[in-house]
């Protein structure tokens, strides 16, 4: 079995926004010009054999990209392959914690994903512990970018560092940091390696692309604190997983890495 802990089944409001046109320049990436169906989310997982892929809402300071209702429509397609991932505007606190309540309650979603480029403030950011509070409150995982900035948007906030002061304020609450926080992921180690509900996701790289000192991490003493993520559609899930078996984890790791630290941490 095989998880992908960070995917999106896009909008066209998602795809063709401005702000992701350095990606696509990186991978050439066409627009789609038409809502592309479920159905080829799925294709590309069977592709891979990935079993299931938690898509995300993505809500910015000024627009939504792609709605909690419009993720919880494409679960509804495909409720045995894909599970929701809910996101809020930390702008209005009050506001958030009832759509974080509603996403779990109601929406069946599985955790809450915000990004800290997206809103130009760092994990610290006083908006974001109204949002901490809730997740510890419904008991569902915290998830957010760590590394650098693929948009043209500033890097700093995707310091891992910052989650150490999270961790702290908040030991209860499960955080995933996806994008395994290239260029610091030796912060990313030693922050998830300090506290225990803190854990990294490989979304955004390809196996060949792991840092030397991911790796060892997931060989040793992080073996249950490395998740596979892909960022698909910037990413496919084929893609994401080749050159994995050049990685030698071990038949344990592989299968802590591929699917049993999420369905672990995610409830699935």
């Amino acid at each position: 079995m095989i998880i992908d802990a960070w995917a999106q089944h896009p909008t066209l409001r998602h795809v063709q926004d401005p702000i992701f046109e350095s990606l696509r320049r990186w991978t050439n990436m066409p627009i789609p010009t038409a809502e592309l169906p479920v159905g080829m989310t799925l294709g590309m997982m069977d592709q891979a054999g990935v079993n299931r892929s938690l898509i995300s809402a993505w809500i910015a300071p000024h627009n939504v990209m792609i709605s909690n209702d419009e993720v919880a429509g494409f679960v509804a397609e495909a409720p045995d392959r894909l599970v929701g991932v809910g996101s809020v505007d930390i702008s209005k606190p009050m506001d958030a914690v009832r759509e974080i309540r509603r996403c779990i309650n109601e929406l069946g979603f599985k955790a809450i994903r915000v990004l800290p480029w997206l809103w130009e403030a760092p994990p610290t950011d006083r908006r974001f512990y109204p949002v901490y509070t809730a997740c510890c409150d419904l008991g569902v995982p915290f998830c957010t970018q760590i590394g650098h900035t693929g948009p043209l948007m500033p890097s700093e906030v995707g310091r891992p560092i910052y989650l150490d002061r999270v961790a702290l304020d908040f030991p209860e609450l499960v955080v995933v940091g996806g994008h395994i926080g290239y260029p610091w992921t030796d912060e990313a180690i030693a922050v998830a390696t300090k506290h225990e509900n803190v854990y990294i996701d490989t979304s955004a790289y390809t196996a060949k692309k792991y840092p030397p000192a991911l790796v060892e991490f997931m060989r040793s003493h992080g073996r249950t604190k490395v998740l596979f993520g892909t960022n698909y559609p910037m990413i496919t899930p084929a893609k994401a997983l080749e050159n994995l078996a050049d990685l030698a984890l071990g038949e344990e790791v592989q299968s802590l890495f591929l699917n049993g630290n999420a369905s672990r941490i995610f409830k699935l």
